[in-house]
């Protein structure tokens, strides 16, 4: 079955809207076996948007559509569909339903133009969206079958993993069970997690073994496939097992987490605390943490100290320090760390101060990061690390280094 993806919407063509969905789609697709040849953008144009179904059709046997199910006069997707495969659209009672529940919970009214989302194709199939107004659909006509998703991430994301997946898997005869096993990887390159599994990777054809990089850190999937799920999971944990005996020390997750979300659960279920000083991050790492449901339970608080009267005041930095070793140094965080533990009576506080630019200060250079972890029993640790890459991507990797490190000084216990 080859397949290919088509996003609509204007707002991608004139470079407002980054097009996400292509690449979750196609390899979501790879990993049901199924190979993704094209990837089409296309603006909210009725014929443009009719031409792209005909091309479409005379290439491939799976098409999905992203967009343009809305309930505005350029929602045009399942209309030019209907169109060009010369159907008429029938109301769905069921989306109908759904739609009136969503805005009985709501304060504003539904004004009539909803009512479109609502019309589905005759012997079709209908996805209800559990995140907005806008089902999904399928149909299948001439040996080629679309579907058709809402363009809003949240929705569309949600609506593949709940019910497109297993849809498309019901369209594979004889289809045989492909499961995929997610490794979490920081504190090391995506060039580098390859080079230490290279002859794995060369040599493994099912499973197979793939890594993605992220704009923080690598996920690494093992993918089998089967004939049933106790033959796949055996297999995946020969390969699994190998795997983290080389890296292991960098891998973080086996679930898709983020680096915050280990933290804090190894945190709650040891009852632990943690209180945070910060300064080139402003803020950003207790984000990240007060980001997770139930951080409140670990998460003390935590101060921003971005000029060096600040960290005298608040995190009693000593001047001597200041002026010896400078705002950017390990020396600093630690004074930082093991004031703001004291201050805050945590178990644990972790430090961050460095330079995130655009310009060298202290005769330091840009991305030059110091990180301090002091602990209610314990030498203080430091870690320091030279990022590169513009202001905002220090920052982000500065925050995530702190984590990494607090996950590592965790799991000693």
């Amino acid at each position: 079955m080859k397949a290919e993806v088509i996003t609509v919407g204007t707002e991608l063509l004139m470079g407002y809207t980054l097009d996400t969905h292509s690449g979750f789609l196609s390899q979501e697709c790879a990993m049901l076996g199924i190979p993704v040849h094209f990837h089409t953008s296309v603006d909210d144009d009725r014929d443009r948007l009719y031409q792209t179904f005909q091309l479409a059709q005379s290439r491939s046997e799976l098409v999905i559509v992203c967009g343009g199910l809305g309930p505005t006069l350029d929602d045009l997707t399942k209309e030019t569909l209907a169109d060009f495969l010369n159907v008429e659209l029938i109301q769905d009672p069921a989306a109908l339903e759904a739609l009136q529940s969503a805005f009985a919970g709501r304060s504003i009214p539904m004004t009539q133009n909803n009512l479109k989302q609502t019309y589905a194709f005759p012997n079709g199939t209908t996805f209800l969206n559990s995140r907005g107004t806008a089902p999904g659909l399928a149909v299948t006509s001439e040996g080629v079958t679309y579907i058709l998703l809402p363009g809003p991430p949240g929705e569309m994301r949600p609506m593949f993993e709940d019910q497109i997946r297993e849809f498309i898997l019901s369209l594979i005869p004889n289809r045989r069970i492909i499961v995929s096993h997610p490794l979490s990887f920081f504190g090391i390159g995506e060039s580098l997690l390859e080079d230490q599994l290279k002859d794995l990777i060369q040599s493994e054809t099912s499973p197979s073994i793939a890594t993605y990089a992220e704009e923080a850190g690598v996920v690494l999937r093992i993918t089998v496939e089967a004939d049933s799920a106790k033959e796949a999971k055996a297999r995946i944990e020969l390969i699994r097992q190998e795997i983290l005996h080389r890296v292991g020390d960098f891998c973080f997750s086996e679930k898709k987490e983020a680096l915050e979300e280990v933290v804090l659960s190894i945190m709650q279920e040891r009852k632990q605390t943690v209180s945070i000083a910060e300064s080139c991050t402003g803020g950003f790492l207790t984000y990240l943490l007060t980001t997770i449901p139930g951080s409140s339970q670990a998460v003390l608080g935590g101060v921003v100290t971005y000029t060096n009267k600040i960290k005298e005041r608040m995190t009693n930095v000593s001047v001597d320090t200041l002026q010896k070793y400078g705002a950017i140094s390990g020396e600093t965080a630690t004074e930082m760390a093991e004031h703001t533990r004291d201050q805050f009576q945590s178990d644990l506080a972790i430090s961050v101060t460095g330079l995130a630019g655009p310009t060298p200060a202290e005769g330091k250079p840009v991305g030059e990061v110091w990180i301090a972890i002091a602990a209610k029993n314990g030498k203080t640790e430091v870690h320091h690390h030279m990022i590169r890459g513009q202001r905002k991507r220090v920052q982000l990797l500065a925050a995530k280094y702190a984590l990494f490190h607090l996950w590592q000084r965790l799991k000693k216990g």
